[in-house]
């Protein structure tokens, strides 16, 4: 199928490319990469809005199920996505990763710097938002 894909850029000239989507096997990953791993130093945890102090798991309990929770505060690297949700995210993921082309001249980049930018509009919704609904409403359940 193709697409449109309008922006204006500082000058609010329109700029309008045209791309095929790719068709083929969908690989979805099985895994959400965890930035505290790899932080030298942990992000401290959110402080208690009225005690002001660390918060821990059980503030977080009566908004929370336990496994986001435990998410939360993982210091893991990698966090496995559940099959449900990986199956319910394949029906559009990945979002395409567009070049922008016609931007680039604009700005008058070298050849060797490039722009890109996903687009989400694959998704039911037109929005990156589903990307976060799915898993949110499979832990919720």
């Amino acid at each position: 199928s193709i697409f449109r894909t309008t922006f204006k850029c500082s000058r609010q000239r329109h700029f309008t490319s045209t791309a095929a989507l790719a068709s083929g096997p969908v690989d979805v990953p099985s895994s959400w990469y965890n930035i505290q791993a790899d932080l030298p130093i942990p992000v401290p945890p959110p402080l208690h809005p009225g005690e002001l102090r660390p918060c821990g798991p059980d503030d977080f309990a009566p908004l929370f199920p336990m496994s986001l929770i435990e998410q939360e505060v993982s210091t893991e690297r990698y966090i496995q996505i559940p099959d449900s949700v990986r199956e319910v995210l394949a029906l559009w993921r990945p979002s395409p990763l567009k070049r922008a082309t016609r931007w680039e001249a604009e700005l008058g980049l070298p050849a060797n710097v490039k722009i890109f930018y996903k687009y989400e509009g694959v998704s039911p919704s037109g929005s990156h938002k589903t990307n976060t609904a799915v898993p949110q409403v499979f832990y919720n359940k």
